[in-house]
């Protein structure tokens, strides 16, 4: 969330940048100012109260050892209205808190100056494109024909057991999905990302810490019983590694990938354009997370962009990278690069990674800092990024690469796969 001291001296720039969201930030800016003031006023007095009280009683104690008793028992009444006082401000000083908090929380990260204009995706700017689509047949077949053509991934069975959207892989479908995973994991263990195996489930607190709670979009699964959330991404539960931790500058970058089960409601999401592997309530993730000096953290998503790139060039896919406008961006991120890869079948694109630089946005909620060359305790800088999203990756790779003869393998992949042909 935005820091308060940030808010009050960029009021206008604040405003002004969130409106490239179509965020209407004036009323809630205010009310944050103005929340602010009566807290810091509140706390003034409890300062003074508590430091009159703490006066009086060394007082009371030294009129006590000169045998003073009835003086002290005087002031000693002063006290008692004082800590009354001291507990009524303590109680003013937390609802204020808790409604500061709220409304920070409410309030969007601010885009990066180099984000565009735009109500949509529509208004996304492509900045990058490589590769060659590939020419097919005519009989060229979606991802969820060949699926069922070459059994290789079961939509139905997965309906039958869970509901639509949740499929199950079979045979080399799910040995393709294990291929993938272990190619993503080993190259971003090669350059510098150290892996982790982590929790699917995260409590409200590591929900908050990265800014999918408060969920305003309904796409948290909440087991109830026991206040825990089906993670979205493995940006969650890494993120919060750091969570309330003051880090060594020494230790920059700190790099981290992780690969999940990803679980998201997906709410109101139907039609055509979601059908087969396109949106999925579970699918498979590989990420990466950064946690990186403010100085840096810009050259850093520069990198991770690269990373992701080289993994689509090895895959031989091809694919654009698009600068999200302000009314297409995350909620948390101040700016983002989505990839997509062309389904040629389809004939449209299909996203399959953000990289994103949340700046001390996700980091002022986990409370993550770090201390520079002169002691200052100072917010560092987290991002993240997909490396990659396995189902549209997965759909892309069965769509482009489809022969007459079967589905090939991209070669990177063969020696994960074991075969190089699916037929």
């Amino acid at each position: 969330m935005l820091q308060v001291p940030f808010i009050r001296e960029n009021k206008e720039e604040v405003v002004k940048a969130l409106g490239k969201r179509n965020f209407a930030a004036d009323e809630v800016i205010n009310e944050v100012l103005s929340v602010d003031e009566e807290r810091r006023s509140i706390q003034a007095e409890l300062d003074n109260t508590l430091a009159e009280s703490n006066r009086l009683s060394k007082e009371i104690g030294n009129l006590f050892k000169s045998g003073k008793r009835e003086e002290a028992n005087e002031l000693k009444e002063q006290t008692g209205s004082l800590k009354e006082r001291s507990k009524d401000l303590n109680e003013q000083l937390n609802e204020k808190a808790q409604r500061l908090n709220g409304l920070l929380y409410s309030i969007p990260n601010v885009p990066h100056p180099s984000v565009p204009e735009g109500n949509s995706d529509e208004d996304n700017e492509v900045v990058f494109e490589e590769g060659t689509v590939p020419q097919l047949e005519d009989e060229a077949l979606p991802h969820w024909e060949l699926a069922k053509k070459y059994d290789i991934i079961d939509f139905e069975l997965g309906t039958k057991i869970s509901g639509a959207g949740f499929p199950v892989y079979k045979g080399k479908g799910a040995r393709l999905q294990r291929a993938l995973i272990s190619y993503f994991l080993d190259k971003n263990t090669a350059a510098g990302y150290k892996e982790y195996q982590v929790p699917h489930l995260v409590n409200e607190a590591s929900g908050y810490g990265t800014g999918q709670l408060p969920d305003k979009e309904g796409q948290m699964y909440h087991v109830t019983n026991d206040d825990l959330y089906l993670i979205p991404t493995a940006e969650v539960p890494v993120t919060n590694f750091f969570r309330g931790e003051i880090v060594n500058e020494s230790d920059f970058p700190i790099c981290c990938t992780a690969y999940t089960p990803c679980f998201r409601r997906e709410a109101g999401s139907y039609g055509a354009h979601v059908r087969g592997l396109n949106r999925l309530h579970q699918f498979d993730k590989v990420e990466i997370v950064r946690v990186e000096h403010p100085d840096n953290s810009y050259h850093a998503l520069n990198g991770m962009v690269e990373h992701v790139k080289g993994i689509l060039r090895e895959l031989k896919l091809p694919y654009r990278i698009l600068r999200l406008c302000g009314g297409d961006l995350g909620f948390t991120a101040a700016l983002t690069f989505d990839f997509e890869v062309y389904s040629t079948a389809q004939e449209k694109w299909l996203e399959i990674s953000s990289v994103s630089n949340f700046e001390t946005y996700q980091a002022n909620r986990l409370k993550l800092r770090f201390k520079d060359e002169n002691g200052k305790s100072r917010l560092a800088h987290t991002l993240n990024g997909s490396a990659l999203a396995l189902p549209r990756v997965l759909a892309g790779i069965l769509e482009n690469y489809q022969t007459k003869d079967g589905i090939k393998i991209p070669e990177i992949l063969v020696p994960y796969t074991g075969f190089d042909i699916i037929d």
